[in-house]
């Protein structure tokens, strides 16, 4: 433990690059393992398998519904709740249709 306290902050961020891609590394090792014995067992009392990957999903970025007219770099997608901002104005007496935006 000692090794690692008069590391510069750049000496730790690559040992724990490093680590984190041996580690990585490791889990394909042991995906590709598992899977073979799977396979083995399944032929070994006449059964074939048919292994899919699970595939992560990316979900579509929603467009921003309102904008800030005091920051434009603020919006929201009216989903959840609404941020400060937009809190702030309707608190002032503004509807939130008037920060309707046309991105």
């Amino acid at each position: 433990m000692k090794e690692i306290q008069n590391k510069s902050q750049e000496e730790l961020l690559a040992i724990i690059a490093e680590a984190q891609a041996h580690l990585e590394a490791l889990k394909r090792t042991k995906h590709k393992e598992v899977i073979a014995q799977i396979k083995e067992l399944a032929a070994s009392i006449g059964v074939t398998v048919e292994i899919h990957e699970a595939v992560k999903a990316t979900s579509a970025k929603i467009p921003a519904k309102y904008r800030n007219p005091d920051n434009y770099s603020q919006t929201w997608t009216g989903r959840g709740l609404a941020p400060k901002w937009l809190k702030a104005l309707i608190a002032e007496g503004h509807n939130k249709n008037e920060f309707l935006s046309n991105l």
